[in-house]
């Protein structure tokens, strides 16, 4: 039995204490590393977060490649800010993209219509034979899709016309890391080794 698990080509990886799935590990254009330190500073926020601003917003905290993307609501510019050097203030985080809005916390639809829209943008990279789905991630808040990965510009250019086509999409914000096709290509040996 456990040598079934682990010749399962699912079976999850434990690195620095947090579980990653291997098959994510293998597609996802970060480290292992990397993924397990975006995870770690996405909890750390959270908490630097309730300190921050309490139950005065709905911050919701992507990290990709230690870029920090904010979104969702605050109720004052002070906040918007203290949000932001928090998360700043986290060791390994590079950047901190504050894309906070000033304004009453969205609705229990409005997030779920977002989550809806988040898994169409997804499903459309799926069936788009030109997108590395798997190099993407997408976030939506009040309808505004946000792409954050490290792709190369005619990837973040084809990823971003996919996401816009998407019925319900109002806009698209491009939050990617953009690599040079020779950086992808040899990105792509050390994928398949591993």
């Amino acid at each position: 039995l456990a040598a079934a698990t682990l010749m399962s080509a699912c079976a999850p990886l434990l690195v620095g204490g947090a579980v990653v799935g291997t098959s994510m590990v293998v597609t996802d254009r970060r480290t292992s590393g990397t993924q397990v330190e975006d995870q770690s500073i996405e909890l750390k926020a959270k908490t630097r977060v309730r300190e921050a601003v309490g139950e005065r917003g709905h911050v919701n905290i992507t990290s990709y490649n230690r870029t920090v993307l904010l979104t969702g609501e605050v109720a004052a510019d002070v906040d918007k800010v203290a949000v932001e050097q928090a998360v700043a203030k986290i060791e390994g985080v590079r950047t901190v993209v504050n894309e906070l809005a000033v304004m009453g916390s969205s609705s229990i639809a409005s997030r779920s219509n977002d989550a809806v829209l988040t898994s169409k943008v997804k499903a459309s990279y799926i069936d788009a034979k030109d997108v590395f789905a798997n190099a993407i991630k997408v976030t939506t808040e009040r309808g505004t899709v946000y792409l954050m990965g490290r792709v190369t510009e005619r990837e973040a250019n084809r990823a971003s016309d996919i996401a816009r086509g998407v019925a319900g999409v109002q806009k698209v914000v491009k939050v990617f890391e953009v690599i040079t096709e020779a950086e992808l290509a040899d990105l792509q040996p050390k994928q398949a080794q591993k």
